[in-house]
């Protein structure tokens, strides 16, 4: 007996065609064409959501040692100060300190300059 795949065949190629709306030229309409690029996106997707968290820490860190070096201290001391006075803020946050509120981010790397030795 042989196998009647009924509207299985439309359903997936129709869920591909519609994962690739927005996509240029042949890479929305034509269904080969489509699937290679959903493919390639979806493999992008999963790598960038990784690598996202690694941008992110690296702009913060960019962040914090331009600021800190205006305050006269480097950003791997500043850090070191950090952990011997107990502060605990996540990158993030000095970042965010640090741009939105320069008096604050000013107490907090003197607080870090104060408990390291001189």
């Amino acid at each position: 007996m042989r196998v009647k795949r009924g509207n299985v065949a439309r359903k997936r190629r129709k869920k591909i065609l519609k994962l690739a709306k927005g996509f240029r030229g042949a890479g929305s309409k034509l269904f080969r064409t489509a699937n290679q690029q959903v493919m390639k996106a979806l493999r992008s997707a999963y790598r960038d959501r990784r690598r996202k968290k690694r941008d992110f820490r690296r702009l913060w860190i960019a962040r914090i040692n331009a600021a800190t070096r205006a305050q006269g201290l480097r950003y791997h001391e500043f850090i070191d100060g950090l952990k011997k006075a107990n502060i605990q803020l996540n990158r993030k946050m000095l970042a965010r300190l640090a741009m939105l509120d320069p008096e604050a981010f000013a107490q907090v790397v003197a607080a870090a300059r104060q408990s390291r030795p001189a």
